[in-house]
């Protein structure tokens, strides 16, 4: 069970920068003391934060930073898989180099998070855990075959890793964000992002704040009963 005295350890993969960073200062605000990872060195830095370099689809450097967390803290309450990458582009012109970098950044990178995370977790017999996906899913969006395919992924494997890891007090599940104004989608047509958002039952961007609503509920001790569900913002 959690701690009542020391203040939870929070994993947030992705901080670098866009929703990984919000998320990473909103737990902050709420007293976690938080960790965070990038493939760069992060750009900012703030009291009770603690950044590790590391590429999610590497599984050797995913090791290494938690074993480094499990010395330095000695625990793990929360996982936040949010490290991701996405490919928009017609499946004609989508080389097999690219699937194997999504693939293995968005499914690998959030496998062995899941895993070693959970391993940490297990022996306090309490863990949240939660997987960024996307509405790119139920929508079945063009252009988005691999990006999508590979969050499709992410949803089973929340399913079946919240099953696996539910006798260890461990909870699973997934989050999917609409767009949200991130370098994900910087580069996406204006007319395209709106023509998403005209699928949904609220047709408005999202905000790092939608999200960490989400994530808030999940990652709550009286949240216990909720494992392998996937909700996403926006009705899709």
């Amino acid at each position: 069970m959690p701690d009542p005295i020391e203040p939870p350890v929070t994993l947030i993969t992705g901080t670098s920068r866009g929703l990984g960073h919000d998320l990473a200062r909103h737990y902050l605000g709420r007293g976690h003391r938080v960790v965070g990872c990038s493939r760069q060195p992060a750009p900012w830095s703030a009291d009770g934060y603690r950044h590790f370099e590391v590429d999610v689809a590497e599984e050797g450097q995913v090791r290494e930073m938690f074993s480094a967390i499990r010395k330095e803290f000695g625990r793990l309450d929360h996982l936040v898989n949010n490290a991701g990458i996405a490919a928009m582009n017609h499946a004609l012109t989508t080389p097999n180099s690219t699937v194997d970098r999504v693939l293995r950044t968005n499914v690998g990178g959030t496998f062995a998070c899941c895993r070693e995370g959970a391993k940490l977790m297990r022996k306090r017999r309490f863990g949240r855990i939660v997987n960024l996906t996307t509405v790119a899913v139920p929508l079945r969006l063009e252009g988005e075959s691999i990006y999508a395919a590979s969050k499709a992924a992410v949803e089973t494997l929340t399913a079946i890793l919240a099953r696996e890891f539910a006798p260890f007090g461990i909870t699973v599940n997934a989050v999917g964000p609409m767009p949200i104004e991130t370098d994900l989608i910087r580069g996406v047509p204006a007319e395209k992002i709106e023509a998403l958002l005209a699928r949904h039952a609220i047709p408005r961007r999202g905000e790092p704040s939608d999200v960490a609503n989400v994530a808030d509920f999940f990652l709550s001790e009286r949240s216990a009963l909720v494992t392998g569900q996937t909700l996403y913002l926006g009705g899709p």
